[in-house]
């Protein structure tokens, strides 16, 4: 039997099984006009992450809420995702995402900045496990198309050793080649 989830602020939520942590993202009450009257139901949203570089997000339905949300858990996990992270905290580089209207942009911070990113976004970075972020939601605030611009835009995410391998050098090599157009960008700007 699961553990009684605690309660966050702003509806959110967060809770430890095994090697996981999903947060609540939203839910929706939805109404059913039939003969005698309404009817309601739950449509969850939620995002499941191990903290260390996997992620993924579900969406539930049900007639009550806390069946919403243990759907959605169980779809978050089955649809989880590797994003590499450079050093363990932060993005590799800058990226770009949209799903629909929604748009967003993340950039890799320096240590020590912290995760600034709004709502959904925000639940996406803590159960992902990026401690430094600088992320902007543009467009749609509608949580589902935020979050799911948050995805796409990580799928986006390439680490040096993937990039490496496409290219068929080493890691040192491309690290070198980028120096070195770090170094001519920076110069021809200064003269």
């Amino acid at each position: 039997m699961a553990r009684q989830p605690r309660e966050r602020e702003r509806g959110e939520r967060e809770e430890r099984e095994g090697e996981f942590v999903d947060k609540l993202v939203h839910i929706n009450r939805v109404a059913k006009v039939v003969k005698g009257g309404r009817r309601f139901g739950f449509a969850a949203l939620v995002v499941v992450g191990d903290q260390k570089g996997r992620v993924g997000f579900g969406h539930g339905k049900a007639r009550e809420v806390p069946e919403a949300i243990r759907k959605a858990t169980d779809a978050a996990k089955h649809a989880l995702m590797r994003v590499p992270l450079r050093e363990g905290r932060t993005l590799h580089h800058d990226v770009y995402g949209r799903h629909g209207a929604g748009k967003v942009y993340l950039r890799a911070a320096p240590p020590g900045t912290g995760i600034i990113a709004g709502g959904p976004m925000r639940a996406v970075f803590e159960t992902l496990g990026v401690q430094d972020v600088v992320a902007k939601s543009l467009g749609s605030s509608n949580p589902y198309n935020v979050v799911r611009a948050t995805f796409d835009a990580l799928k986006a995410q390439d680490s040096p050793r993937s990039v490496a391998a496409r290219r068929n050098i080493k890691v040192s090599i491309l690290q070198a080649r980028r120096r070195d157009t770090g170094e001519t960008e920076a110069s021809s700007e200064g003269a």
